[in-house]
């Protein structure tokens, strides 16, 4: 335990708490508490929540009665340093629930402190003592403390568990009935692994608080069917959900025959969900109502906040803050609403008037308007859903939350995201790595999405493209594509490979199919043409022939009668041969192209029965059929890969590089590092730039050749001269002191600036460019292509977000159109492609370690077949971004 009658030490430092140690975190049962410092203004509230613990609580953790804190204690623990001695407490609405403290300890050897917590009766359990544990670590690692030490009486078998299940090693020792507790508070794999876990489970349980509620209020429910609240309560209500829905409407008795309450403290039972439908200028005494009665969620679905305006913005935000400090997670605002098909709750708690059946793809969208139309094409392709989520301005829950939540959920196999931005770009890419190793993820893309301050259109396509890709997620260009592919992988195995049978009874078409499936990267061999007059018989004999060759991954069947012809026969024999080869686990798709209509998927157990596993899913042309194969197949052969780490390069000084941005930064809101400062902090990653001197007259130009050896480069150093593919501003190649005097000569009068660069000559070799900037959508994105103006004006990079694998890196590499260069031509040599690989590697680490870096290029880099030396880098440094994924769980 901590020692409560220490000696008196001077006064705390008069230091405001730390503004990032402030955060709003989910429990483990889903719910929001809020973390925060404590500070002096806490002694009451401290004393009241002391007061109100069991006396087995108290005994636990002070080993003793101590019924009340005495004025010395209170003060030591209510003023702080911040720095030696922290406090941290968590707090629902006005009252304290859980405190914890960490107290610098005098003795030799590395920095260590005494850690203590404890959790109001009535919240235990519900994970507080981890969360304010790895909160805690975190601002000792910050304060450079490298353990952490625990005093806990054998008997306290929870709280010991709490130190061993946080993924630390912990050394123990016994004292009579005390245990000792030791461990290094660095973040090790195991505990990362641990924090994921942990954050996955609370994440995915508050969402499915949110899905699954045992009631639900509609608060402005009206029995008008044109208004908000009068259509979601008549969806609500036209369903089975297997809760009581509660109309809130202070002007009626009943709504829909169904009695009304004035406000939702009025309502006797518990009430988990309420769906607000009322003005904004309403909103704020409806919160007042859902926090005094503890309502757990609310589904926002009012306009008219975020996307006014700033005065918008603000009152947005302070309607999530509100909410979180009271333990609620928020859908909207500008929300279309949730649904839930699983019998079990049957809610349909949104704006659209038609749900697709009960299936197992789930979906996420951010527009209200687009997500009806998206509810209303997968009903009418008999697309059945599992869960359906349209955040609107996604204030709280978001597409990170649902993937969380979806990742455990038995009842998604397929999940669809149609997004337009992301609240944590590096989360995203974590969850999504993950969940798609066992879950198909399909993305559209929107314009707001790939919109960035400073590209092109093709730039900003490219990176949404490759980051992606790299994260396995398939991406499509429309709602259209988005359910083309999900009837393929909602209800189709696979593709093993990616070599396509066709066939149909129409020449023309089949060839279509062969030049898409082409196209797009698949194999494709002859057609096979059954003709115009093929029977339900041919096509089955042809089909089971195609799925059980062992030449054939997948097989698209096309069907385009020259007369209208009755099209039942020919849907049983496709199922029929389906059927029959049950073994070949190849995924079968279909375009019947005919005067009437069959629906999009034809189900195996006969025609309109409920879509299931091995229905079969039909396009309206078979280009559309080998553009969702291919895109499927990309995915199976991702997630065939196997997981690459991340890895970091030996040879890294971590702390001296932070120490320099450190100084760097102070008194500095951020700003373009100078040529040697930028120099300095790579070789702190093991990055070397071709070495170079500064020189500001001709004697110091030879003075610099002739230290670093001949031959030498002579460089302006202006902006206007590094980068001009002529090459204006430089002189290669320079042999003798008169050459050096020369080139210093010309290029002192050519740029007007006396400051130039005397570099070595490196190898000679291809010309490439690695960079890292912040992406609006994704975060911090690492670039790399061969540099030339003629590259550079196609557009010819690869992306990837960062931190990067063993593997990524690897493949950045190869990415461009115009990679294979690297790897050899009659007119060159192969270049060290690892030693680029490497080198993007270590500019990963660099930027994981150092969130204050903003920007870094290195250009050119010359990739020769032994090496690949930097001839110039420039590096930016800032604030570092509220959007983070390091350091203890947090809601974004």
């Amino acid at each position: 335990m901590l020692v409560t009658d220490s000696p008196d030490t001077p006064d705390a430092a008069a230091t405001p708490p730390p503004q990032h140690w402030f955060a709003d975190v989910l429990a483990s049962d889903g719910g929001v508490v809020r973390l925060r410092p404590i500070t002096p203004d806490d002694g009451d509230r401290l004393q009241e929540f002391h007061g109100a613990l069991s006396d087995r609580t108290r005994y636990l953790r002070y080993f003793g009665p101590y019924p009340r804190i005495s004025p010395k204690d209170l003060y030591r623990t209510t003023h702080v340093d911040y720095h030696d001695r922290v406090g941290l407490v968590l707090e629902l609405g006005e009252a304290i629930v859980a405190v914890g403290r960490y107290e610098l300890l005098d003795r030799r050897g590395p920095r260590a402190a005494e850690v203590a917590f404890v959790v109001a009766d009535g919240h235990q359990g519900r994970g507080l003592g981890s969360i304010l544990l790895e909160h805690l670590a975190g601002a000792a690692a910050e304060n450079k403390i490298e353990t952490f030490v625990a005093e806990v009486l054998a008997e306290n078998t929870v709280m010991v568990m709490v130190f061993r299940e946080a993924g630390y090693h912990v050394e123990r020792s016994r004292d009579g009935s005390v245990l000792h507790l030791e461990f290094a508070i660095d973040p090790t794999e195991a505990l990362l692994s641990v924090r994921d876990s942990r954050e996955r489970a609370s994440e995915a349980r508050s969402v499915g608080n949110l899905l699954a509620p045992r009631s639900v209020a509609v608060i402005g429910a009206t029995s008008a069917a044109g208004r908000v609240g009068g259509a979601v309560l008549a969806n609500l209500l036209s369903g089975v959900f297997q809760g009581p829905v509660f109309p809130v409407n202070p002007h009626r008795k009943s709504v829909r025959g169904v009695r009304a309450y004035a406000t939702v403290r009025e309502i006797p039972d518990e009430v988990d969900l309420a769906v607000v439908a009322v003005p904004p200028t309403a909103i704020g005494s409806v919160l007042d109502d859902c926090m005094a009665k503890g309502v757990k969620g609310l589904v926002v679905l009012t306009a008219g906040f975020g996307e006014t305006g700033q005065g918008g913005v603000t009152a947005e935000h302070e309607l999530v803050v509100a909410a979180r400090g009271h333990g609620m997670r928020v859908v909207g605002p500008s929300a279309l609403g949730i649904a839930n098909t699983d019998p079990a709750v049957a809610m349909n708690a949104t704006l659209a008037p038609v749900l697709p059946a009960p299936g197992r793809i789930g979906f996420f969208c951010q527009s209200g308007p687009l997500g009806a139309a998206i509810l209303g094409e997968a009903a009418a392709r008999n697309l059945g859903l599992s869960t359906f989520v349209s955040a609107g301005n996604r204030a709280d829950v978001s597409g990170n939350d649902m993937l969380q939540y979806w990742d455990s959920d038995p009842d998604t196999d397929v999940v669809l995201l149609y997004l337009e931005s992301f609240g944590n770009p590096r989360k995203f890419s974590r969850i999504a790595r993950r969940l798609a190793r066992t879950k198909p993820i399909v993305a559209v893309s929107s314009g707001r999405l790939a919109a960035r301050t400073q590209a092109s259109g093709d730039m900003d396509r490219s990176i949404v493209r490759d980051l992606f890709a790299q994260a396995g997620i398939v991406q499509v260009d429309s709602i259209s594509e988005l359910f083309d592919c999900a009837a393929l992988l909602g209800y189709q195995p696979l593709p093993r490979g990616s070599r396509l049978g066709v066939v149909g009874n129409s020449a023309a078409l089949n060839w279509l199919a062969v030049d898409a499936a082409q196209g797009e990267g698949l194999e494709v061999g002859d057609p096979v043409n059954l003709g115009p007059q093929a029977t339900p018989g041919a096509y089955l004999d042809a089909m089971v022939t195609a799925l059980r060759s062992d030449e054939i991954d997948a097989v698209i069947v096309v069907f385009a009668p020259p007369v209208p012809l009755p099209i039942g026969e020919f849907a049983d024999a496709i199922r029929a041969a389906a059927a029959a080869v049950p073994e070949a686990e190849k995924p079968l798709l279909t375009t019947f192209v005919a005067e009437q209509g069959i629906p999009n998927l034809l189900a195996v157990r006969g025609a309109g029965a409920t879509a299931v596993r091995g229905s079969i899913p039909s396009y309206p042309d078979p280009e559309r059929a080998a553009r969702a194969l291919a895109r499927v197949r990309r995915y199976a052969e991702w997630r065939t890969r196997p997981i690459s780490p991340v890895v970091r390069p030996q040879g890294i000084d971590t702390d001296r590089a932070r120490k320099l941005v450190a100084g760097w930064m102070a008194g500095s809101g951020g700003r373009w590092l100078t040529d040697l400062e930028i120099v300095e902090l790579l070789a702190c990653y093991g990055i070397s730039v071709v070495e170079f001197r500064e020189v500001r007259n001709a004697d110091e130009a030879v003075a610099a050749a002739e230290e670093l050896g001949y031959p030498v480069a002579a460089k302006a150093t202006g902006e206007l001269w590094r980068r001009r593919p002529d090459l204006t501003g430089v002189r290669l190649d320079l042999w003798r002191p008169e050459a050096v005097r020369q080139g210093y000569a010309d290029l002192a009068e050519l740029c007007g600036d006396p400051m130039l660069h005397i570099q070595k000559m490196a190898t000679k070799g291809v010309g490439c460019i690695l960079r890292v900037q912040d992406d609006p959508s994704f975060g911090s994105v690492i670039e790399f292509g061969l540099s030339g103006l003629i590259i550079e004006l196609l557009g010819d990079r690869a992306y990837r977000a960062l931190p990067l694998t063993a593997d990524e890196a690897t493949a950045l590499i190869d990415a461009p159109r115009a990679a294979p260069l690297l790897s050899g031509t009659p007119a060159s040599p192969r270049v060290d492609k690892a030693a680029l690989a490497a080198l993007a590697q270590r500019i990963s680490a660099l930027f994981d370690d150092l969130p204050e870096m903003r920007e870094l290029c290195f250009d050119p880099v010359l990739a020769s077949p032994t090496s690949a030396e930097i001839l110039y880098a420039r590096g930016r440094i800032g604030p570092e971004p509220s959007r983070f994924d390091t350091g203890p769980r947090r809601l974004g």
